[in-house]
């Protein structure tokens, strides 16, 4: 796969220091509280930036129905005094150009706002889409119950002592907030906040000791791949993936992020280090693999891929299932995995609930004999140990198991819906769901292993799709791994780099079929990708096929009706959507 590249960052990436950003301090005053029934009667703004006033903007608004006399009340606003106003659509477009390119800021920003937006969306002006800052919330976060009985602009504007009293007219409200904000920007600026990215983030939430971890993102670049933070003794604590590294722990280290593990996380990070990937698959295949080789503590999922259970058809004169954890090359029939020993059990159950094969765990031979059990008294079993069921007749019911878990599931999912059936005709709904839940797992762990027995039985297959920049995405697996991944430039012939890819990728060595021989997440990974539009095949040694009455329709019908667990398959496209093919070998010639 591609190397790690160091992408050194830009001051751009650094943010905007807050003595640099203008804001506009917007107050409106209006004819009621409903954006979508009431108007605006007047606008004051004060716009200012490092301190300094650059301007102001006032002027009263003539509505298009009268003023509430409660509203003047409270205002002062009356109708003789906006008769002579300009009306909205000349005061917006104005009110707009003033606040172009800046911050807008207000108390109770949502009321106000929504006004603008409203009044934007009626003369059908484009809304701006500055971005707002609203000193309401941001009170909240800074200024304590014991210092003020509310967070009002009057109650706000008396304890920071503001220049102007707020008396419910625009621009002397906004000269209030003008002032609320300067004393706010400077309560923030002692906790660690000094630009404008970070301050759109801030929340009481966030600890001192997490906030001032922000500088682990600082020289982080801004590209796709992995991240993984470490501790002061190099020891990997968290794994993960993004689009955007930089931006992705930036948010470890404020409000957006709320898990409360992770915050213990980076309190115990002193550094983070960055693997750039040429493509999503590849930073996602890195990330398992990082995952299972260090085992963070911090990570809750993919930690232990080897603890993956798989359902065992044993070879044996009688067959029996059997759970186990490691599948090897003795001509057994396996299906999974599974994430837990309960969902093997349970597709366990569902084969004896409709397949009488033996549940003994002995080793039985067709010259030896004992005491038949409980379960073919009840006719569950044919009883091979007593003799009365010899290896041909026993091979028949075998024959059903095998072919529901490698390829034709229809008997055993027929005769389990049918089980299904009889039971609610009971009325003994409670089991009829019971049945529902076995099958499914079942179902689930035939798919996989149907699905992932192509890639992990093929030496190799090079595939690729159209990069989203042009070009061309292309990988090479082999066995199921991730063997190698190349990007072709826009107008490039891809061939060359797709020879260069074969020479070049990781050499993988036959596993155990159905067993890839990668972890069976990460190929489930590259099948997810394989399976996704505009995929091409370039190059199949192996079969590349999907059996016709394979458990995946099975699947896809009753995964709707059971919620979804945690572990469920990442399988994107239903099976029945891929059309039965024969085994192919061969090469595919791309476009450039």
């Amino acid at each position: 796969m591609a190397a790690t590249h160091a992408i050194q960052a830009t001051f751009d990436d650094l943010g905007t220091p807050l003595a640099e950003v203008t804001f506009v301090v917007v107050d409106l005053e209006t004819t009621g509280g409903s954006a979508k029934a009431c108007e605006i009667t007047e606008i004051g703004a004060v716009k200012v930036r490092g301190g300094e006033i650059l301007g102001e903007f006032q002027t009263l608004v003539r509505p298009g129905s009268p003023i509430p006399a409660f509203i003047s009340v409270l205002t002062g606003i009356t109708n003789s005094m906006v008769a002579a106003a300009p009306t909205i659509q000349t005061v917006l477009p104005s009110f707009l150009d003033f606040s172009r390119g800046s911050v807008l800021v207000a108390h109770n920003a949502p009321f106000d706002i929504g006004f603008l937006k409203a009044a934007c969306a009626g003369l059908q002006l484009p809304w701006p889409g500055n971005r707002v800052l609203d000193t309401v919330h941001l009170a909240r976060q800074l200024v304590p119950r014991d210092e003020v009985p509310n967070h009002k602009l009057a109650t706000l504007a008396a304890l920071f002592g503001a220049t102007t009293s707020p008396d419910h007219r625009a621009l002397h409200d906004a000269r209030a907030t003008v002032d609320v904000l300067h004393a706010l920007l400077g309560r923030v600026g002692s906790l660690g906040v000094h630009t404008v990215e970070e301050l759109a983030s801030y929340s009481s939430r966030v600890s001192p000791k997490q906030r001032r971890k922000r500088y682990l993102a600082s020289r982080l670049p801004s590209a796709p791949g992995v991240y993984v933070f470490k501790d002061d003794q190099d020891r990997t604590l968290y794994v993960g993936t993004s689009v955007n590294i930089k931006k992705r722990v930036s948010s470890y280290f404020t409000a957006s992020e709320q898990r409360s593990r992770m915050a213990e996380m980076v309190g115990l990070a002193t550094s983070v280090t960055p693997i750039v990937c040429e493509t999503a698959l590849e930073a996602q295949v890195r990330e398992l693999r990082l995952i299972a080789e260090h085992k963070p503590r911090f990570n809750r999922r993919s930690r232990h891929p080897e603890r993956a259970l798989w359902l065992k058809l044993t070879v044996e004169p009688f067959p029996r299932l059997s759970i186990v954890r490691e599948v090897r090359d003795d001509g057994a029939q396996y299906a999974g995995p599974f994430g837990s020993r309960g969902r093997a059990e349970l597709a366990v159950a569902a084969i004896h609930e409709v397949i009488p094969l033996r549940q003994c765990t002995k080793r039985l031979s067709a010259r030896t004999t004992s005491t038949a059990c409980a379960l073919a008294e009840m006719g569950r079993c044919g009883a091979p140990c007593t003799g009365a069921q010899g290896v041909d007749d026993y091979a028949t019911v075998v024959a059903d198991v095998a072919a529901a878990l490698s390829g034709d599931a229809r008997h055993v999912v027929d005769a389990l819906n049918e089980r299904m059936r009889g039971l609610s005709e009971q009325e003994r709904f409670e089991e009829a769901s019971t049945v529902r839940d076995r099958m499914l797992e079942l179902v689930r762990a035939g798919a996989r292993a149907q699905r992932l027995r192509p890639l992990a039985t093929s030496a190799e297959m090079v595939a690729a799709r159209r990069g989203p920049a042009g070009g061309w995405e292309i990988i090479c697996v082999r066995y199921g791994r991730l063997a190698g991944v190349t990007v072709s430039p826009p107008g490039a012939d891809p061939q060359p780099y797709i020879d260069a890819l074969r020479d070049t990728a990781e050499v993988v060595s036959a596993p155990a079929a159905p067993v890839p021989a990668a972890h069976p997440e990460e190929t489930e990974k590259v099948l997810h990708w394989l399976e996704q539009p505009g995929v091409r095949m370039v190059h199949v040694d192996g079969q590349w096929t999907c059996p016709l009455h394979g458990a995946g329709a099975a699947r896809d019908r009753l995964e709707p009706l059971v919620r979804a667990r945690t572990d469920a398959p990442g399988f994107g496209d239903a099976v029945e959507r891929i059309r039965p093919t024969r085994g192919a070998a061969g090469s595919t010639r791309l476009a450039g």
